[in-house]
């Protein structure tokens, strides 16, 4: 069977696993180790597909997410996230909507620096949302620049 037939029906399957109200992580759950025991031989594929998932758990990158969290959260508790946003604020100028043009380059900066996409999505969660929502900005224009960034900068 060509690969593409094989795409249109894990697609094909995945939609309507998705459709019919099932989460997308479940959904991707089940595809994906339908797609091992039927393309990879079996109980070995299944067995290979465990394997990976636990060697990719247990590497150490993973570690920096919760020490990122933290350091947001005492940055956001100290009072130095409003300062710091205010600093940028001032750099940016008087364009509407600044404040999401901040999270940008913060999180350009965090991407940078730390090289882990979830550790910089989650540190900017942790600083931005809610800064931006005690000062009335909407939840899209809240939640766009911080999930939109940090996959593209790392």
């Amino acid at each position: 069977m060509d690969w593409w037939y094989i795409l249109i029906i894990l697609f094909g399957c995945l939609l309507m696993l998705m459709f019919t109200g099932l989460p997308v992580a479940f959904s991707f759950l089940f595809v994906t180790s339908g797609a091992v025991y039927f393309l990879m031989g079996g109980t070995n594929g299944l067995t290979q597909l465990v394997v990976s998932i636990l060697d990719s758990l247990t590497k150490f990158n993973l570690t920096a997410i919760p020490f990122f969290i933290l350091m947001g959260e005492v940055l956001y508790h100290a009072g130095l996230v409003s300062k710091a946003l205010d600093v940028f604020s001032k750099w940016v100028g008087p364009i509407p909507g600044r404040l999401s043009i901040v999270t940008f380059l913060i999180g350009g900066l965090f991407a940078a620096l730390s090289g882990a996409t979830v550790a910089s999505t989650a540190v900017l969660a942790a600083l931005m949302v809610p800064e931006m929502m005690k000062r009335h900005y909407h939840k899209d224009m809240v939640l766009g620049p911080v999930m939109g960034l940090p996959g593209r900068w790392t």
